[in-house]
C-alpha cells in the first residue's frame, strides 16, 4: 500500500498539478520561487493544521473572484484542495483503508482521500459590509477560520474518463469522513527547513538545539520504557526516577545514554565520520527537563560543547536525531501509511557534506517500514546522487503562470524516444551525465555550454569583458550576477535538446564550425572527411551544428551544400526559441575553423609580443615569420597544450593587464543570452 498520486489546486502558486509518487524516495526540485515549501506547508495544513488557511493561501489569479463574491457564486469552483491517490494489492492489510474504500469490487486496487478547504458563502456574504472598499479590506484580513469549511471526503474514480474530476462532477458520490480516520490511515510527519542550528556565533545568548532535541529524545525513549512497566505512574514519576539517576549514578546513566543514542550515532558516525560523538549527562542543570543532556565533541574531561562546531555539521546531527524520533513515531502509531516530509536538507552544509548525506539517507530511510519520503531541495549534489527515477520537476515558465510538476524520469524519456533509436542512446547519456556532472542545470536560469577546456577558462574573462563593454545595457545588472550554469559539454550539446525544452532554461551553446573536406582514397575508394580550413570545407563533423541548424541529409548533395554555404556565411543560424548557437564567422577578413584559431588570428601581435610569457606554445620562432593569414596552418603549428595556453592568456589579462579581443561570435552570443 502506497500514495501513488497527490493533487493539488488552488493553492498559491499550485493552482493545478500533480505529484507522481515514488514507493520509497521522492525528489522534489526546481528553482526559487516555484512552489516547493508551499507543496510542504500544503501537506501540513491538512494533515496536521487545518485551522492555518488565509486568504493569501488562494491563488493570486483567482482572488477577484473571491472579493467579488455574491449569491450566484460558486465557491467549490475555487476551494484549495489536496487528493491523495492510495494505491493497494491483496497482499494488504486492509482494515483500515477499507473505511475510505466505498466499492469492494476485488479487482480495484486504488481509492481516493480529497482534502478541500471551501469558503462558506453563506456565512461570508452575511457578515460583509455594504461598501465596496470595507468589502475587499473584510475579505483580506478575516477569510480565515469560521469563514471556511475544512472537510475530508472518500471517492472512487474508477474508470472514470470524463474531462471533470470526479470529486466535481459527482459531488454527491463523495462520502465525507472524520479526520481522526485519517491519522488512523495516514501518519505524516515534517522537518521544516527552518532548523534552528546556531553555532559558536550565537553561544550564550539562545538554546542549543541539539541538546533540547536530545532531551527530548531521551525523556521520549524513558518514558515508552516505563509505559511498558506494570509498575510505571505519570510522566513526572518517570521524570522522578531520571532524577534518582543522575543524583548517584553517572556511569549508569551513561552506559544508559550509549543504548539509547546508540543507532543515532552509529548514523551520525557513518555520515560525518564522528567517532569521538557523545551524548552525556548534565547533572548540574537547574531544568531536567530542558538541558538534561548535551552534546560534546572530544573526551568527557576535555570537550568541545556543541556550538563549537560547525553549521553544516549541527544541522546533518539534528536531521539525524529529528528523523530518529520520526522512526519512533512510525513504529509506535503502526499506521498503514507513512509520509515522512524533509525540507531543504541540504542547509547550511557544504557540498561534500550534500554529497555524503544523499549518498546514505536513501539507506537510512528505507530501514523505515512502510515508508514513502519526500524531500524538497534546491540542491544539485543532492539531486546527482539520487536515482534518476525519483526526480520531480516544479515549472513555472513565466511569473504569470501556475507551476507544473513534471514527472522528470517518464515525460522526458517519452520526448527522447519521438527521436528514435538516435534518442534512446541520447537519453541514456543524458542520465549518465547528469548524474555526474551537470545538475545544477535544474536551478538554473539560463545555460552556457562551451566547447571545452580553453573556453571554460577564459568564458569568465569574456563575460566579464560583456559587462564592461556594454554598460549602459548592464546597469541594472551585468551578465556575471546572473543565474547563469555553465557547462563543459564537448560536441554533445545536441543530446541536451529536449531536456532544455523539457525544463525551459533558455541556453547559449558556444561551439566550432569544425570543417571538414570529401578525400576519397586513391587505394579503397572510400571517402573520409578530414579536419580543413573554412575556404577548403565542404562539410562539417560538429553533430550539434547540423543539429540545432537542422542539415539536411548529406545524401541530398545539393540541398546539403546549399545549407553549407549558409552555414559559413551565418544565414542558416536562427535567435528564435530558447536555444542559441555561436560558432566561428568571418572576422577581420578571416574566417576561423576553431576557438584557438580565432583567437589568434584577431590577437596576433599581441602574441607575437607576449610569446615569451605564453605557456603551451611551441615553435615560437615561426610566429615572427608568419605573415599572411593562414591562421589555421599558423596555430596548429605553435599550439601545443591549450590548457596552459588559455590559463596563461587569462593571467596576462588579470596580472599584466593585457587587453585581449575576445572572438566576435563569443561576444555576440553573450549578448543574447544577456538580454534573453
Amino acid at each position: 500500500m502506497h500514495i501513488e498520486q497527490i493533487k493539488i489546486e488552488n493553492f498559491r502558486l499550485l493552482q493545478n498539478c500533480c505529484l507522481d509518487m515514488r514507493e520509497k524516495t521522492t525528489l522534489l526540485v526546481g528553482k526559487n520561487n516555484t512552489g516547493k515549501t508551499s507543496f510542504a506547508v500544503l501537506l501540513e495544513r491538512f494533515l496536521e493544521r487545518p485551522d492555518h488557511f488565509t486568504y493569501t493561501d488562494f491563488p493570486i489569479q483567482i482572488r477577484q473572484k473571491i472579493l467579488g463574491i455574491d449569491d450566484d457564486t460558486n465557491a467549490e469552483e475555487f476551494a484549495i484542495r489536496l487528493v491523495l491517490r492510495i494505491a493497494y494489492d491483496e497482499t494488504d492489510n486492509l482494515s483500515i483503508l477499507s473505511e475510505f474504500m466505498l466499492d469492494l469490487d476485488p479487482t480495484r486496487r486504488h481509492t481516493s482521500i480529497l482534502f478541500e478547504c471551501c469558503i462558506d458563502k453563506s456565512k461570508l456574504l452575511r457578515a460583509l459590509p455594504d461598501d465596496p472598499k470595507e468589502r475587499k479590506k473584510f475579505i483580506e484580513n478575516n477569510l480565515s477560520g469560521k469563514f471556511l469549511n475544512i472537510k475530508v471526503y472518500a471517492f472512487d474514480d474508477f474508470g472514470h474518463t470524463e474531462e471533470t474530476p470526479y470529486y466535481m462532477a459527482h459531488r454527491d458520490q463523495l462520502e465525507e469522513k472524520e479526520r481522526s480516520e485519517v491519522r488512523e490511515l495516514l501518519n505524516f510527519q515534517v522537518i521544516h527547513a527552518r532548523r534552528d542550528v546556531a553555532s559558536s556565533e550565537n553561544a550564550g545568548r539562545g538554546a542549543k538545539p541539539l541538546s533540547a532535541i536530545s532531551t527530548k529524545f531521551f525523556r521520549k525513549r524513558d518514558i515508552e520504557v516505563d509505559d511498558d512497566d506494570e509498575t510505571a505512574g505519570s510522566d513526572g514519576e518517570s521524570l522522578e526516577k531520571l532524577r534518582s539517576m543522575l543524583a548517584g549514578i553517572d556511569d549508569q546513566l551513561g552506559e544508559q545514554y550509549a543504548q539509547v543514542f546508540g543507532d543515532f550515532l552509529k548514523s551520525s558516525h557513518d555520515f560525518l565520520e564522528l567517532g569521538d560523538l557523545k551524548v552525556v549527562s548534565n547533572i548540574q542543570s537547574q531544568s531536567l527537563i530542558e538541558t538534561s543532556s548535551q552534546v560534546i565533541y572530544g573526551e568527557t574531561d576535555n570537550f568541545l560543547p556543541e556550538h563549537y562546531s560547525g553549521l553544516g555539521y549541527l544541522n546533518i546531527l539534528y536531521l539525524l536525531l529529528q528523523i530518529e524520533l520520526c522512526r519512533d513515531d512510525f513504529a509506535r502509531r503502526n499506521a498503514p501509511l507513512n509520509l515522512l516530509l524533509i525540507e531543504e536538507p541540504e542547509a547550511h552544509t557544504h557540498p561534500q557534506m550534500q554529497y555524503v548525506f544523499a549518498d546514505k539517507i536513501h539507506g537510512l530511510i528505507s530501514k523505515i517500514p512502510n515508508l514513502q519520503a519526500l524531500l524538497t531541495t534546491h540542491s544539485s549534489h543532492i539531486v546527482s546522487k539520487s536515482n534518476f527515477e525519483d526526480i520531480r520537476y516544479l515549472s513555472r515558465q513565466s511569473p504569470a503562470e501556475p507551476v507544473t510538476i513534471k514527472n522528470f524520469h517518464t515525460d522526458l524519456s517519452a520526448k527522447y524516444k519521438e527521436l528514435g533509436a538516435d534518442g534512446v542512446a541520447l537519453f541514456q547519456f543524458l542520465k549518465q551525465y547528469l548524474t555526474i556532472n551537470s545538475a545544477e542545470l535544474f536551478f538554473a536560469s539560463k545555460a552556457i555550454f562551451i566547447e571545452g577546456t580553453t573556453e571554460r577558462i577564459l568564458l569568465p574573462l569574456f563575460i566579464e569583458m560583456h559587462d564592461r563593454e556594454n554598460v549602459d545595457e548592464t546597469a541594472a545588472g551585468g551578465l556575471s550576477s546572473q543565474n547563469i550554469s555553465v557547462l563543459e559539454v564537448g560536441a554533445n550539446a545536441r543530446a541536451f535538446a529536449p531536456f532544455l525544452e523539457f525544463i525551459g532554461v533558455r541556453t547559449l551553446v558556444i561551439t566550432d564550425i569544425d570543417t571538414t573536406k570529401a578525400v576519397v582514397s586513391e587505394g579503397t575508394g572510400k571517402t573520409s572527411y578530414p579536419a580543413c580550413p573554412v575556404a577548403e570545407s565542404s562539410n562539417t563533423s560538429n553533430e550539434s551544428l547540423k543539429h540545432f541548424l537542422s542539415a539536411p541529409d548529406p545524401k541530398e548533395v545539393s540541398e546539403f551544400s546549399d545549407w553549407h554555404k549558409r552555414l559559413i556565411d551565418g544565414t542558416a543560424s536562427s535567435d528564435e526559441g530558447q536555444i542559441k548557437i555561436a560558432y566561428q564567422l568571418a572576422e577581420d577578413g578571416y574566417h576561423a575553423r576553431s576557438f584557438e584559431d580565432a583567437f589568434v588570428s584577431i590577437n596576433l601581435e599581441k602574441v607575437k609580443a607576449r610569446k615569451d610569457m605564453l605557456a603551451g606554445l611551441k615553435n615560437r620562432g615561426t610566429l615572427d615569420a608568419f605573415s599572411g593569414n593562414d591562421f589555421y596552418s599558423l596555430t596548429s603549428q605553435i599550439l601545443g597544450k591549450k590548457s596552459d595556453f588559455a590559463g596563461s592568456v587569462l593571467y596576462l589579462a588579470l596580472v599584466e593587464r593585457e587587453s585581449w579581443r575576445a572572438p566576435k561570435y563569443i561576444m555576440d552570443g553573450l549578448k543574447w543570452i544577456h538580454k534573453n
